[in-house]
């Protein structure tokens, strides 16, 4: 995860909030860290938009989304 927090760090126009929540992303399931590592390292001028349309192309990405476990709850 170190890798990741640097890499987004680098980031032109990253903010807290926006690392904070990639990093709990990639900690949902480790093979998320090493795409994001491997887009950031291939894609070095990317912006957190871009980082974050990435995320969201990933299959999975519902997976993990607040909605789905509000419904869970109620």
């Amino acid at each position: 995860m170190k890798e990741l927090a640097q890499l987004l760090s680098n980031i032109s126009d990253a903010y807290d909030d926006f690392i904070l929540g990639v990093i709990n992303f990639a900690k949902k399931d480790i093979s998320h860290a090493g795409l994001l590592n491997r887009y950031m390292r291939e894609n070095p001028n990317v912006t957190s938009s871009d980082v974050i349309a990435f995320i969201m192309d990933q299959p999975d990405f519902h997976d993990f989304s607040a909605t789905k476990e509000m419904k869970h709850v109620g």
